[in-house]
């Protein structure tokens, strides 16, 4: 089961996991909190998982002892990319401070298979495929360049991205250098099903991005009610709080 909660109620119930010396482990990579609980013998089993809004800057996540302050400013890059479709933009915290929108000819249109799949089974062809060769190219190039400007230009807290693996090798092996390596430690993959990339698709990314979300068996509950501070006899239609994965998420 699954359930969302907005940043403010996901900053509460970060500060209330430290004050109640809940014991957890932060996972950088996909910034999320993995909790424990206690068993009736007084044993520690795994508990619920807590995905963080990325809007949360990681660095204010203290690992060990000491306060945890939690601030919502982190710097991030959102880079969604499928065939022939990139919408990519910058943002602090909530706030979109830079976006941009590409298209290219890579798509057979009889077909409907982008130029790249083509190659792998047909080899070069006519010249039509040579001009979607040719707008394959300049659209990782005009990607690189953009991502070149906001490195030039912001800090860059995480990197998140949408990318099939078939596009990942063009993303890093055009001629414009791409300003991160493979295995940066910020690169942040979406854990969501994303549609063709447009300026709106990003925004509802965004908002998906900006909440926290418990992923949880029923057993957990009691432990979430406790963070969220809810009575647990209370009536509250579970599926008002409660949103259940649909197959459009993949959590990797």
């Amino acid at each position: 089961m699954n359930r969302f909660v907005p940043q403010d109620l996901a900053i509460q119930v970060v500060r209330k996991i430290k004050e109640d010396g809940l014991p957890y482990v932060y996972d950088f990579e996909k910034h999320r909190l993995l909790l424990q609980s206690a068993t009736a013998a007084g044993a520690q089993e795994e508990g619920p998982v807590f995905r963080l809004p990325l809007t949360l800057s990681s660095h204010s996540i203290e690992i060990g002892g000491g306060e945890m302050e939690v601030k919502p400013d982190a710097k991030y890059i959102m880079l969604l990319i499928q065939s022939g479709h990139c919408a990519m933009g910058f943002f602090e915290g909530k706030k979109n401070l830079d976006h941009k929108v590409f298209r290219a000819y890579m798509v057979r249109k009889k077909q409907g298979k982008s130029q790249i799949k083509h190659l792998k089974t047909k080899g070069k062809s006519r010249a039509g495929s040579r001009v979607r060769l040719a707008g394959t190219v300049e659209f990782f190039e005009n990607i690189n360049e953009r991502l070149q400007s906001y490195f030039d230009n912001f800090q860059i807290d995480r990197i998140a991205i949408s990318c099939s693996k078939t596009l990942l090798p063009f993303l890093f092996n055009s001629k414009v250098n791409t300003p991160f390596e493979k295995n940066d430690e910020r690169l942040y993959r979406i854990p969501r099903h994303v549609h063709v990339p447009k300026y709106e698709e990003m925004m509802e990314v965004q908002k998906f991005l900006s909440r926290g979300e418990w992923i949880y068996e029923e057993a957990h509950l009691p432990l979430i009610h406790q963070l969220l501070e809810e009575d647990d006899n209370d009536n509250t239609d579970e599926e008002e709080n409660e949103i259940k994965g649909n197959g459009n998420f993949s959590r990797g």
